[in-house]
């Protein structure tokens, strides 16, 4: 099983990334921004608390994000691999998830950072705002609280990855096709490792 994670900060690219290296390689997508926001749109009490937080430019709490990851591995157990993308934010976690992961006898393969400079961030998250009626990419404060947010919280978790020679930085500027062959490359040397 070949489980990555695409980590970056928001708006640089990561869910059309990793649509694209799921149709390439055969993995499963999972979301927590995706996970959440379908709790948000069913009117969940889950969605309502969450839709609060992010609203703030905060992070749901941990444990409601771990059982939600739980259920997802569970549902699919002949899953050839997992895209993690949006988690994990914190090295908290990181380790969580690591445990999670080897209760279910896997782990992560590989860490992949996408890094695009902050204004380049900024203009693709009012951008995509403009046209997506995610009230958080709508307001450059609170896009710029969760740039500050996420670099805060995640320069941690790419040491703990690195501690274990699992981090790599991919540059995340140029074409979605460019960005998507310097991913590629990574994940095809993680495949024919596990071959």
């Amino acid at each position: 099983m070949v489980n990555i994670i695409l980590f970056g900060p928001p708006g640089s690219g990561k869910g059309t990334q990793s649509a694209n290296l799921i149709n390439k390689f055969g993995l499963i997508h999972l979301s927590t921004g995706d996970l959440l926001r379908s709790e948000i749109e069913a009117k969940t009490p889950l969605g309502q608390e969450a839709k609060k937080v992010m609203d703030q430019g905060l992070l749901v709490p941990d444990e409601v994000v771990i059982g939600m990851i739980s259920s997802k591995l569970d549902a699919n157990p002949e899953a050839r691999g997992f895209i993690f993308d949006g988690f994990p934010r914190t090295t908290a976690q990181a380790e969580a998830l690591d445990k999670l992961l080897a209760l279910k006898k896997t782990a992560i393969s590989n860490v992949l950072a996408l890094e695009v400079p902050e204004d380049e961030l900024i203009s693709r998250l009012l951008n995509r705002g403009a046209t997506s009626g995610r009230s958080d990419d709508a307001n450059e404060t609170v896009i710029r609280a969760r740039i500050v947010e996420y670099h805060n919280k995640t320069a941690p978790v790419a040491d703990h990855y690195s501690r274990y020679g699992k981090f790599k930085k991919i540059k995340g500027e140029g074409t979605v096709d460019e960005i998507f062959e310097r991913l590629s490359k990574e994940i095809e040397s993680l495949v024919e490792e596990k071959v």
